[in-house]
């Protein structure tokens, strides 16, 4: 029998750019994979990278040309893996693959961006065909080729399948420090380290953690993009200035993959222009919606994740360019006073301790809405290990998470991550440049509804005594929407008879 006649260990559908990448990944570590995708063109692409750096060795991939042909080069019960775009093309593939013959044991893997309730949704529409498993993957192109993040949810008989492989190819951290080992040399993956690969729970619970790490993702980009707007508004930095100090801001606290990638932004030249690159690109932000996902989600849990909500409106009245080239030259801001070197340094740490501040009200935004929503749906989250899986390979991989894993290892029932010691300390020491970064980027006239409205959150959060005591009297003026008294039993409602002059109490019962 010829290596190409071998029954190889897994199957896949979609080699795009991820898809690729997931296949020789998984080659790397090992796995012969049979690979088909409707485009052949993307099939001889990714032969021919396996043939350039296997060598003499044998295929590690096998291309097919039907999903027919996909089963029968795989050992039973089949075990294939989709990396299509998110929606109908999953279920396309899903209805092929069972008109070919895939069995009730077979597992078929969702790597998709898809939304979490579609998840839920497949898994019980495809009960008794074949058994649907779901995995979020971050992390990329280079992410998916050289270590992932990955986080798996559904079926636990499929995961015990699924996870060898997984966490073979995942991206991998040192458990000591939490920084990630990277090596980025085909047929060469790193195997030592702790995976960035864990069960997340039932249905739909990977999909949903995937969601929330996006959101994440959209607000702590934005601040970034916030800080760049100060320096380059108020203090008159150039790009290549403002990447020294991010540069700079990587080598500490803030160090992080989207810190050192911003950097790298801000000191690439335009090889047509020889200008800076960042001031060529036109700012207008696009986005997939899984950011618009979180915080739709937020509101509908009432988990409050203002942040995250403002970082997915940045982007939408960065769209309005136009209208806003237009409103500039109608709209008066404030006057701009002349900067002093000593005001300039004060500023810049300023924004730093903001940066950090503010990152950490993000992930105590996230990591509610993850907890409330497992308290909604039966959930049980680990949430140490959904910070370790995001110490390395995903796009919001820093060194800060190794204090949240840190924070739910002492406390797995923590409430919010801003009542944890270490970060409640943190924010005590920094919140006074963070005031004065918002203060002196409001003065000037620069949007930073991002790091302000993280503030609002912190400050909301700490405060014993809102004035939603008013608004409830006014919801009840208009509305009759009844209000708790402080000084009776919790849970009874009370209503004001607003039309007498005397006011009496009327009690609902």
């Amino acid at each position: 029998m010829t290596d190409t006649a071998a029954l190889c260990d897994i199957g896949f559908v979609g080699a795009g750019v991820m898809g690729k990448n997931l296949i020789l990944n998984l080659a790397d570590n090992g796995y012969r994979v049979a690979a088909f995708d409707l485009d052949h063109q993307k099939l001889e692409a990714v032969l021919a990278q396996d043939k350039a750096e296997r060598g003499d060795k044998p295929a590690r991939v096998i291309a097919c040309s039907s999903y027919t042909e996909l089963l029968s080069r795989l050992s039973a019960p089949h075990l294939i893996v989709l990396s299509v775009p998110a929606g109908k093309p999953v279920d396309d593939v899903c209805h092929k693959l069972i008109d070919a013959g895939i069995q009730a044991d077979d597992i078929i893997v969702d790597t998709g961006n898809s939304l979490w309730t579609d998840t839920v949704a497949r898994e019980k529409d495809y009960e008794g065909k074949f058994i649907f498993f779901s995995t979020a993957v971050s992390g990329g192109e280079v992410g998916a080729r050289f270590g992932p993040s990955l986080m798996p949810s559904g079926d636990p008989y499929a995961w015990t399948r699924i996870k060898p492989l997984w966490q073979a190819i995942a991206a991998k951290v040192d458990p000591a420090t939490g920084k990630p080992i990277e090596r980025f040399e085909p047929g060469n993956p790193v195997t030592e380290g702790e995976p960035c690969a864990a069960y997340i729970g039932p249905s739909g619970s990977g999909h949903y953690v995937k969601m929330v790490h996006n959101g994440i993702e959209y607000a702590d980009m934005q601040l970034i993009c916030e800080a760049y707007q100060v320096m380059r508004d108020i203090l008159g930095m150039t790009a290549a200035e403002i990447a020294s100090v991010f540069t700079g801001w990587n080598n500490g606290k803030l160090h992080s993959y989207l810190m050192d990638i911003s950097a790298q932004v801000l000191a690439t030249k335009d090889s047509e222009t020889g200008l800076p690159l960042v001031d060529v690109i036109m700012d207008k932000a696009g986005q997939k919606g899984t950011g618009l996902w979180t915080a739709v989600s937020s509101l509908q849990l009432g988990s409050p994740s203002p942040t995250i909500a403002e970082a997915v409106y940045a982007r939408s009245l960065s769209a309005l360019k136009h209208e806003r080239v237009k409103a500039a030259t109608v709209l008066a801001g404030p006057a701009q006073n002349l900067i002093s070197p000593e005001q300039k340094a004060e500023i810049i740490q300023a924004l730093h301790d903001a940066l950090y501040c503010a990152k950490i009200c993000v992930y105590a935004q996230g990591f509610h809405l993850m907890k409330t929503a497992a308290d909604e749906h039966g959930w049980q989250l680990n949430f140490a290990e959904i910070a370790k899986i995001w110490r390395a390979g995903c796009i919001i991989r820093a060194v800060f998470l190794q204090s949240i894993t840190e924070a739910y290892e002492r406390n797995d029932e923590l409430e919010n991550l801003l009542l944890d010691p270490f970060f409640a300390k943190q924010i005590s020491v920094y919140q006074q440049n963070w005031r004065k970064a918002v203060a002196n980027a409001t003065l000037a006239g620069i949007p930073v509804a991002a790091l302000s409205s993280a503030l609002s959150y912190y400050d909301s959060y700490r405060t014993a005594v809102l004035p939603a005591n008013l608004l409830q009297g006014q919801r009840d003026f208009f509305g009759a929407h009844t209000f708790e008294r402080t000084d009776k039993a919790k849970g009874k409602m009370f209503h004001v008879d607003w039309s007498h002059s005397d006011r009496p109490m009327v009690k609902i019962k």
